[in-house]
């Protein structure tokens, strides 16, 4: 039987004002579901690199209903890392909602995405940022994966497939690691399941330049995996169709100004 654990929960992170966007450059954003073996060293991680930056930042762990000692963990951070905030989902949503949850939470001017496994290195941060000099969205691709072979196969059989629906050449769609501006994070359906995967489409829609940098790609630190190859096929070839098929019935709105007669 499992047991039912007693422990502080995180409080839920406030809206942002108007106010709070003015004061907050860049907002961390960590979708994180039972990862209490390695979301502690991650924010760390992140918030000694973020220092580094000069820039005003925030943390903003999106925690999806996790059951294992997560939001203990997080509670414990809040005294050690100021800038850290958390929202958190009443009940296990799914990465896309997690992120949403986050994209609504989130003050600062720039979004930068990263997993909570420790896999995703935030020293790639600064260069990431920088490249929206040039685009609104910078994906990160992973060389020298630290994968286990049929997950690194996988992943390069489901993008060849996505790009090819799709008609894209982004090279890695399944790295979180991304940056872009807050307000094409409203140009997301975050609230449908499976979105996070295709983040990079939607905002070619959106009319968004994209760019791509290679990240360094390091093994789990700690727990397990939350996806198999087998267990997100299924419902990720039916994200694939119904996002081709948003792209058919996509038309850019343009508006010209009226000449008046006199």
């Amino acid at each position: 039987m499992m047991k039912v654990m007693d422990f502080p929960r995180p409080e839920f992170a406030e809206p942002p004002t108007d106010a709070d966007r003015g004061t907050v450059e860049l907002s961390i954003l960590i979708p994180t579901y039972n990862e209490d073996a390695c979301i502690a060293a991650v924010v760390r991680e992140a918030t000694c690199v973020l220092h580094g930056l000069g820039r005003m930042f925030e943390i903003l762990v999106a925690d999806d209903g996790s059951t294992d000692w997560t939001p203990a963990r997080l509670n414990d951070l809040r005294a050690e890392v100021p800038e850290l905030r958390v929202v958190r989902l009443a009940v296990n949503s799914g990465q896309s909602a997690a992120l949403g949850a986050a994209f609504r939470a989130a003050r600062g001017r720039i979004f930068v995405t990263l997993d909570a496994d420790g896999q995703n290195d935030p020293a790639d941060v600064p260069a990431l940022v920088a490249q929206l000099d040039h685009c609104d969205l910078c994906c990160g691709y992973r060389v020298r994966r630290r994968d286990v072979w049929s997950k690194r196969i996988g992943s390069r059989l489901a993008n060849a497939v996505r790009n090819r629906i799709l008609r894209e050449s982004v090279r890695d769609t399944g790295c979180t690691l991304k940056a872009f501006r807050a307000e094409w994070a409203r140009t997301l359906p975050m609230q449908f399941r499976g979105m996070h995967r295709f983040i990079p489409a939607l905002m070619a829609m959106a009319g968004a330049r994209i760019a791509e940098i290679p990240v360094n790609h390091r093994p789990r630190a700690g727990g397990q995996s939350k996806y198999t190859n087998w267990g997100r096929l299924k419902e990720t070839l039916l994200d694939l169709c119904a996002v081709r098929w948003m792209q058919k019935r996509h038309r850019s709105i343009q508006t010209e100004p009226i000449r008046w007669k006199r």
